[in-house]
């Protein structure tokens, strides 16, 4: 099976539910190798209460020791910008829209790289991204 990886809404629903969900919402990539994005690790600790953060750093540390971790390179940042500047034309995105969809843009890329599946439950953003980049990307009801 293809390796996946979260982004942040898929966490972020997880968090709010408390115990250790976060960590055992790995489940749901079943039995592909599972991949945590720097980025989204950076949106899950810039919102995390004392509770989560706690949490976030056994997470970092796991996906560190495996050897998955998914930073994005010169030519991820690179072709996320273009993307996002695709997107302003069709869509007429103001800046503050293409600020929204950096990170989303910075983790389809970086997955996209790899072969890695980005499971998600925000599909609106990753389904306007696919329109310019093809990548593997699926919604997970969370």
């Amino acid at each position: 099976m293809h390796p996946a990886l979260f982004d942040s809404s898929i966490y972020i629903s997880a968090l709010r539910r408390g115990d250790d969900s976060a960590l055992a919402v790995r489940r749901i990539a079943a039995d592909a190798p599972l991949w945590l994005s720097a980025v989204v690790l950076e949106e899950l600790y810039a919102g995390a209460n004392e509770r989560a953060h706690r949490v976030l750093e056994r997470l970092e540390r796991d996906f560190d020791r495996a050897k998955r971790v998914l930073v994005p390179n010169l030519s991820d940042w690179t072709q996320a910008g273009q993307v996002l500047a695709l997107l302003a034309a069709k869509y007429d995105y103001e800046h503050i829209g293409q600020g929204r969809l950096t990170n989303a843009a910075l983790i389809a890329t970086s997955a996209r790289r790899l072969g890695i599946r980005v499971i998600t439950a925000n599909a609106r953003d990753f389904e306007r991204l696919a329109e310019f980049r093809s990548f593997q990307w699926e919604v997970a009801n969370v």
